[in-house]
């Protein structure tokens, strides 16, 4: 007999034994005084009291203390209020429950998402919606002005009510996922019309909360509550609450503060990325103007009747997912990024030469523009005028 026709008899023996071991083994009970191997269920367990610090911690984050008692606050007590947040947004790299699946391939083993049990599982609401026509990152001459964009899954925009006039209390109908920003947005109901918008959801704004906009001025009922006087600890009292949009010049000194606008009736523009926030340090009603701190350290001037929403922006988890790969980076839309040294001379200053080498230059853009000190945007006449204090650069950031 070959070699080859005794292997096969000999795997051909295995495979039919195999049932009869089987019930040997099932027949077979427990032997006493021996421990039982676990199943194995490929997760590591966790001890209790971490699941229960864990907890704690997560409702500290969506607990914070977002506004100070009373009109004077402390410069000092405000930074430590926020070195003290930025030690919890920290901390919840290791609260976030991240789904992770079995790595039978690379791009699984580095796949890490955080898990949202609170977010809609279905689509938008369609009228609120639009089709997002996809460019290329192309202008109208077909030249490409914005690189590293293409492809990418189809899209509809949401359209969201970054300016808040609409008064009265609105239902919190759910907390929605949103494929064209970082932040998770809020589908609203208002009680008195029925009207339905979205706006950006704050941590820990969940479904069937209340909130309501003040930014066209400060309503009947509440004026009520007051006994028709404006207090302003007691007006803060009933106005400054998580969700809940108001002008500057009702806004206690010191509070938390994200979806930022610049002029009386302009949209938010600052921080409303995913876990960004900033802080109102000083209002100047001879100059109809309020300081505000900005997530990067910048300090700067925005109008007193600039609208700002009370709160943190949502999903602070966003910066601990991972990809995994680079097909789903093509997925969102981005194309690869290549180095200018591993391009031809043509195309960039560093490309082309034998070996990996760049030449005798500085490094540079492709056009050509210096990176270490680049060209200066902001000088004479360019310089921003509401600019307080800039942000932190180079080694101040250490």
């Amino acid at each position: 007999m070959s070699l080859l026709a005794t292997l096969r008899t000999m795997a051909f023996q295995s495979r039919a034994s195999r049932p009869a071991l089987r019930a040997l083994y099932s027949t077979s009970g427990p032997v006493d005084g021996e421990p039982q191997p676990k199943a194995r269920t490929g997760r590591k367990e966790v001890a209790p009291e971490v699941i229960e610090n864990t907890k704690k911690l997560q409702r500290e984050i969506e607990n914070m203390d977002l506004v100070p008692l009373g009109q004077q606050s402390n410069l000092n007590e405000l930074e430590k209020q926020d070195n003290e947040m930025k030690r919890q947004l920290k901390l919840y790299k290791e609260i976030v429950q991240m789904r992770k699946l079995k790595p039978i391939s690379p791009s699984m083993r580095w796949w890490r998402r955080p898990i949202y049990p609170y977010l809609h599982k279905g689509g938008p609401i369609r009228q609120l919606t639009v089709p997002k026509k996809k460019r290329g990152g192309r202008n109208h001459h077909g030249r490409i002005t914005v690189r590293h964009q293409g492809g990418g899954h189809k899209r509809r925009i949401r359209i969201v009510d970054f300016y808040r006039f609409e008064e009265g209390e609105q239902h919190v109908v759910r907390i929605e996922y949103d494929p064209n920003r970082s932040a998770h947005i809020a589908l609203l109901e208002n009680k008195t019309t029925g009207g339905l918008s979205y706006i950006p959801a704050c941590v820990g704004m969940r479904e069937g909360d209340v909130v309501e906009s003040f930014r066209s001025g400060i309503p009947q009922r509440i004026m009520d509550k007051m006994g028709g006087q404006t207090d302003p600890s007691i007006l803060a009292a009933h106005t400054a609450r998580k969700g809940n949009c108001l002008p500057m010049s009702m806004i206690p000194l010191g509070t938390v503060i994200h979806n930022i606008g610049i002029t009386k009736i302009g949209p938010a523009k600052f921080c409303r990325a995913a876990g960004t926030y900033g802080r109102l340090y000083e209002k100047l009603p001879d100059k109809n103007k309020a300081v505000v701190r900005l997530r990067s350290g910048e300090y700067r001037y925005v109008s007193l009747e600039a609208c700002a929403t009370i709160g943190v922006a949502s999903n602070p988890a966003h910066q601990h997912q991972s990809l995994g790969k680079a097909g789903r980076s093509r997925n969102l839309g981005i194309r690869p990024t290549v180095r200018g040294l591993a391009m031809n001379n043509v195309d960039h200053p560093h490309g082309g030469g034998r070996g990996k080498s760049k030449g005798n230059k500085h490094s540079q853009s492709p056009w050509g523009v210096l990176a270490k000190g680049g060209y200066k945007t902001r000088r004479g006449k360019n310089v921003n005028r509401m600019l307080v204090k800039d942000r932190p650069r180079g080694k101040e950031k250490r």
